[in-house]
């Protein structure tokens, strides 16, 4: 530019933000400047300015478990059309952990959170609500509601009672269900929907055996576990189990101990993860709708963001049924 065309800060400021005051010449030749330099515009100080950072945090409770990868998926196609770039951290089934990434997001003027399988009691729900930023809970493991908050979800229940039904269906009466306490909520109601069902039918008391894993190790050690302390105490003909990391969990100890699946044993598995197709023999599960989950919790964020009224949300699993069940001997 020679000395005629100097413009002030300001109005270079204006041009790189797309200010429409800013005539479309004045634009062009700044933006052309710009790119001949090797402009880069600093992020942060365009959040102090403009009070939005175009980032949202994500909290899941553990970056390498499959499921969650697939929900993140569809939360990053939404805010990625929003032009939203995300912050991704893990809380390891910690309340005090997830609080304070939930404060080091805010801290980071994120413009929205999620958070996904929140254990966060009244106090650390009190504190979130102090930040003001908005928020989303995805799959929440919380046993009572709260209306401070909107809830993305899946119908649990139905998923313990798909299970159920489906095993009943194949003539199955000796059954066990392998939970994870780590999970309170979703454990529960998977564990209702499944008992209960399975008692509408005539099956119950001493004919199915329940255990619930405790321990801080990972699913497919635990579902391994559990696997053993069943087979050994009760011996049933089949099992569901709370998700499809513990079913693959049970499955490796089937194997272990030369019990065919599905014809010694048939097991169900809960989410539907990539894995549970491919091991063997592939599993029968019960399905979430991962990356639609995800793309209703951004986009219920977004309205949140935008300050329109929303409402909870409840998605309904679906029954993938698989190699790894199959009538019990002697059924036909």
């Amino acid at each position: 530019m020679c000395s005629s065309d100097l413009v002030s800060h300001s109005t270079v400021s204006r041009a790189l933000r797309g200010n429409p005051r800013i005539s479309p010449g004045v634009r062009t030749r700044i933006l052309a400047l710009a790119r001949e330099m090797g402009y880069v515009p600093n992020a942060i100080a365009q959040s102090l300015q403009q009070r939005h950072s175009n980032t949202i945090g994500v909290v899941v409770t553990d970056v390498a478990d499959p499921f969650w990868g697939e929900v993140v998926k569809g939360i990053e196609a939404v805010m990625g059309e929003a032009h939203k770039a995300l912050f991704l951290s893990a809380s390891q089934h910690d309340a005090d952990r997830q609080l304070a990434v939930i404060e080091q997001f805010q801290q980071r003027r994120v413009d929205g959170i999620i958070i996904a399988d929140s254990q966060l009691g009244p106090t650390h729900l009190s504190r979130v609500a102090q930040l003001a930023v908005p928020a989303v809970f995805l799959n929440s493991q919380r046993m009572t509601h709260t209306n401070e908050f909107r809830t993305v979800s899946i119908d649990n229940q139905h998923g313990g009672a798909l299970a159920a039904q489906h095993l009943v269906q194949l003539g199955h009466r000796r059954l066990a269900y392998l939970g994870a306490y780590k999970r309170p909520a979703s454990n529960q109601q998977r564990h209702e929907g499944y008992v209960n069902t399975l008692h509408q039918h005539g099956i119950a008391g001493a004919d199915v055996m329940v255990v619930h894993g405790d321990a801080h190790i990972d699913d497919l050690t635990l579902g391994y576990a559990l696997m053993h302390e069943v087979w050994h105490a009760h011996q049933p003909t089949a099992v569901f189990c709370y998700n499809d990391m513990l079913a693959l969990g049970a499955l490796s100890f089937c194997q272990q101990h030369q019990l065919a699946v599905p014809d010694d044993i048939s097991i169900v598995g809960f989410d539907d993860v990539a894995l549970a197709r491919f091991s063997w023999p592939a599993l029968t599960t019960v399905a979430q709708p991962k990356v639609h989950l995800g793309r209703q919790a951004a986009h219920m964020l977004l309205d949140s963001m935008a300050g329109h009224a929303t409402l909870d949300s409840i998605l309904t699993p679906s029954m993938v049924v698989r190699s790894s069940t199959a009538a019990p001997k002697g059924v036909m």
